[in-house]
């Protein structure tokens, strides 16, 4: 579906918490922490820190933390790509195991107070995640290829 920009996902999906990696931690925002890592590495193309630093709704966790920096620092990454990239991560149970968006959702949402900032987060960019899954799961049912746009 994203042809040669297949890859790019492979690398984002592996990659895009690890800046929850003691060794990496700086902020304590971990799409900026590993943004920030990644981008420090030789050979890491700069849409995949792109990708790592707006990955699933960090656009508005930044906002709730009072963090501008992702958008000053990094730029949003081809919404195609990003969409993709939430679609891997909401699709994915923390054990690996396949699961439903709004299941995804919830179990976030579950898992922190609702007075914590991620679970602010994910209340306020739920719908803008779950559309982000919406266009993934359209272009898969109807095999079509997507236009990246870079």
């Amino acid at each position: 579906m994203l042809g040669e920009e297949a890859d790019l996902i492979e690398v984002a999906a592996w990659l895009h918490d690890i800046g929850y990696a003691m060794s990496v931690v700086s902020t304590g925002f971990h799409s900026l922490d590993g943004a920030r890592y990644l981008r420090g590495l030789e050979g890491v193309p700069e849409v995949v820190c792109q990708l790592v630093a707006h990955h699933t709704g960090a656009a508005i966790e930044a906002e709730e933390r009072g963090m501008p920096a992702v958008a000053a620092e990094f730029a949003s990454p081809p919404a195609a790509l990003l969409d993709a990239l939430t679609y891997c991560d909401l699709s994915t149970a923390v054990d690996g195991v396949p699961t439903d968006v709004d299941e995804r959702i919830a179990e976030i949402l579950a898992r922190y107070p609702t007075d914590h900032v991620v679970h602010r987060s994910i209340r306020r960019s739920a719908p803008l995640l779950r559309c982000a899954a919406r266009n993934v799961q359209v272009w898969m049912a109807r095999g079509q290829s997507v236009e990246v746009g870079r």
